[in-house]
């Protein structure tokens, strides 16, 4: 048996591999299952699910309506955050996403990506961390590897290479800065999410 770039497998990597690829059908039939969930218009029900998939969700947050996920199991939410509907969280590297902090609908979370010069096509993870008081536009995209600091703005459609500093406003593809938060003393708390979404 061979691997799929031609080199001869031994009997033990041959079983490694079998079992690598147990383990990840298994790992995709959840998500379906999960994805089956997300369209459940009970936040406390979804909320069970995704605990039991291994998210670190704060009981007073909420994922709304059609959440999407890849390795739910590295993914960790803070108090008081609103996650939008129709979202995708990748926990494929730690994924942390602060209190106080929202996100809007369908904005698509990363931290692995495609390396398009490595020969075999292969991956590059790298950890993604929101910090407290975010808000994220949407449909912005960002991208491994990648902190939005403490009261940072990224605007809807923005697509976020970098680093955003604390209390800045980012937009455009790629996002850069556009200007900065009138406030610095965030205490605010985002309330109630909206039901059946």
């Amino acid at each position: 048996m061979q691997d799929r770039s031609g080199k001869t497998l031994t009997p033990s990597q041959i079983i490694e591999k079998s079992i690598n690829r147990l383990n990840t059908i298994m790992l995709e039939f959840w998500l379906m299952i999960l994805r089956f969930v997300g369209y459940i218009p009970i936040h406390t029900i979804r909320k069970l699910f995704y605990l039991v998939s291994g998210i670190k969700i704060a009981w007073s947050s909420t994922i709304h309506i059609g959440a999407n996920f890849f390795n739910p199991d590295g993914i960790t939410i803070g108090q008081d955050t609103i996650i939008g509907d129709h979202c995708f969280l990748d926990g494929r590297a730690p994924l942390s996403i602060g209190n106080h902090t929202d996100i809007a609908s369908q904005v698509l979370i990363y931290n692995d990506e495609h390396n398009v010069h490595d020969p075999d096509f292969g991956n590059n993870f790298g950890a993604v961390t929101i910090k407290d008081y975010v808000f994220i536009g949407p449909r912005a995209i960002i991208l491994p590897g990648v902190t939005i600091h403490k009261g940072a703005v990224v605007a809807a459609g923005a697509v976020v290479t970098k680093d955003v500093p604390a209390g800045e406003v980012w937009g455009g593809v790629p996002a850069k800065k556009i200007t900065q938060r009138k406030i610095d003393d965030y205490h605010y708390q985002l309330g109630r999410a909206m039901w059946f979404q």
